[in-house]
């Protein structure tokens, strides 16, 4: 099992390591600290783009997109997954995202991975924030 911190992380960046790691090894992959991700660019490009991804679609057809951190990262995992096949289900099943640090896992040592760390000063939204304008609430669990 391998714990990740997504704190400060890029979103796209995290989710294409986490989507190769789940289908090159058969370990089992947490990630915590979801809401503290970072998604890059224009405060106001990004609410936009995301707000637009909530109204597509009807309320009985879908396509339904999540509104709270944890979903949309595993959501964008899943995307890079291939889904259609057992190998794709399997390594989707094998992730389990949260959006603080579960108290089971608070002492288990964190991986932090380094190639989707954000280095912009400026310029970025978190997913809590993103929760919060697509009418969520972020609900950290302690």
């Amino acid at each position: 099992m391998k714990v990740i911190d997504a704190s400060n992380c890029i979103y796209g960046r995290l989710s294409t390591i986490i989507a190769k790691e789940l289908l090159n090894t058969d370990e089992k992959i947490v990630v915590v600290n979801a809401a503290d991700t970072v998604v890059t660019g224009s405060r106001k490009y990004v609410l936009k783009r995301f707000l637009s991804r909530r109204d597509i679609g009807s309320v009985r057809k879908g396509p339904y997109y999540p509104r709270v951190p944890k979903a949309i990262l595993k959501r964008s995992i899943g995307e890079m997954l291939p889904k259609k096949t057992t190998r794709g289900k399997e390594a989707l099943r094998r992730c389990i995202v949260y959006d603080g640090v579960p108290s089971e896992y608070r002492d288990v040592e964190k991986v932090i991975l380094d190639k989707a760390k954000n280095t912009k000063v400026s310029g970025y939204v978190t997913l809590a924030e993103v929760a919060r304008i697509m009418g969520r609430e972020v609900k950290v669990v302690e």
